[in-house]
């Protein structure tokens, strides 16, 4: 028999399974906002990495109705957010099998100690979901693991007077008198934390100019002020493409809540925003950059562990950096060396290359990860260090990376001479100085 994961990363623990990987999940729901009520059909295509006789997906705080393997009823069981499936006969390695969940009930956010809360969270007035990094079963059955990457269909029913918005690009939208059905497609592979459903009393803006389809979904209350923080999108847009190659999806939406948030959220071809970050001051416009930038660096890349979460934050932080430069503001080696003052008076116990589930999110991993990065360009020129990460992500795309990965991309174009920088700056606590600017 198939031994039982606890969970393939010990960062988020309980989550996930290696023995098995989802293709493909198509995600049918129906949702009443004032009964906060959700019922569903998920249906995964799943791939064996090993024999199984037994699937176990994440799934918390919802009701499983019925499940289905190859359209016959199956064995099943649901304790404590896992959902045992028993499946008709051994799978062998390499094989396929279609599993459908029938569920429901009332979705509400994952709790997890060091980590908060993620997931399916009601607003004053309809959804928003945040997924990083263990919300994902908060709507949907799932294998909930970053390096488990998948194409998604997803279909939203729910009263008319909302719009509904998730990843990828809309395949149709259908009234049937008081509900709508929305349907999503993405078909650029994506982790499970980066899925995501927006429901709100929104109105979609087209950006132009932008190099890639680019939509403003807001309050109609906001649409006046949303130049302040977005007006410059379509060029940020083009600049990151200058920067870090073409735009890795179809398109891209911001969606701007009528609630505030204490930050924004990230998810794949889609970034969302609390009515108060709709500002024109820096601390609002860098984290437009911040978002945008993840779309390659998080989303199109993505860690296949969270210890190397610097993989995502580091290089989104960066962009800030550069962005700012781009705009007038200060240049890019003055907010760094700005940022490494600070860190410099901080405490001088963070590994950035496995910072521990208490850290992963901690403000330094941000910066010591854009610090290491613009330590890498004052040592390699920035002609080397931008073909670096345009290769970097031309060679990854839409694939899971690790921090080893980088470091040897790296190496076999700028030379050996780059690891005891990366050492210094990856795998010791100590903070190293910046090299000497060229």
């Amino acid at each position: 028999m198939t031994l039982i994961r606890s969970g393939a990363d010990s960062y988020v623990s309980a989550h996930g399974d290696t023995s098995y990987g989802v293709e493909h999940y198509d995600l049918a729901l129906t949702y009443a906002l004032r009964r906060n009520h959700l019922d569903a059909r998920a249906t995964l295509t799943v791939v064996a990495h090993e024999p199984l006789q037994r699937i176990d997906l994440d799934l918390q705080h919802l009701h499983v109705d019925k499940v289905l393997v190859d359209g016959r009823p199956a064995k099943h069981s649901h304790l404590r957010g896992r959902l045992s499936v028993r499946l008709l006969h051994e799978l062998p390695a390499g094989g396929r099998v279609e599993v459908v969940v029938l569920y429901s009930g009332n979705p509400k956010p994952i709790r997890k100690r060091h980590l908060g809360t993620a997931g399916w969270e009601e607003l004053e007035d309809g959804v928003i979901v945040a997924g990083q990094p263990h919300g994902a079963p908060s709507w949907f059955p799932c294998n909930d693991r970053p390096s488990d990457k998948a194409s998604y269909f997803i279909e939203v029913t729910t009263s008319s007077d909302y719009v509904v918005v998730a990843n990828g690009e809309l395949a149709a939208s259908t009234r049937h008198g008081r509900t709508t059905t929305w349907a999503y497609r993405q078909d650029e592979p994506m982790a499970p934390y980066l899925a995501t459903v927006q429901i709100g009393k929104y109105e979609v803006q087209e950006v132009d100019g932008a190099p890639v389809p680019t939509r403003l979904v807001a309050p109609r209350r906001l649409r006046e002020r949303l130049d302040d923080a977005f007006g410059r999108q379509a060029d940020m847009i083009a600049t990151f493409e200058k920067l870090f190659g073409p735009y890795p999806f179809s398109g891209y939406t911001v969606v701007v809540t009528d609630d505030d948030l204490e930050i924004p959220l990230e998810s794949q071809s889609l970034s969302t925003f609390g009515a108060n970050l709709v500002r024109s001051d820096w601390g609002a416009v860098r984290l437009v950059a911040h978002e945008l930038s993840h779309q390659w660096f998080g989303n199109c890349l993505t860690a296949t562990s969270w210890k190397d979460i610097w993989l995502h934050e580091g290089f989104a932080c960066y962009s800030e950096w550069l962005w700012s430069e781009e705009c007038g503001e200060d240049t890019t080696h003055e907010r760094a060396v700005a940022h490494w003052e600070k860190l410099s008076d901080l405490p001088q116990d963070l590994q950035l290359s496995d910072p521990g589930p208490d850290l992963m999110f901690d403000d330094r991993v941000y910066k010591r990860g854009a610090l290491c990065l613009h330590a890498l360009r004052l040592t390699v020129g920035d002609e080397t260090f931008f073909d670096v990460l345009r290769g970097w992500v031309a060679e990854h795309r839409n694939g899971g990376v690790e921090t080893a990965d980088f470091t040897s991309f790296v190496e076999a174009r700028a030379g050996g001479g780059v690891r005891a920088l990366f050492r210094a700056w990856l795998d010791e606590l100590e903070l190293p100085p910046l090299p000497p600017r060229r």
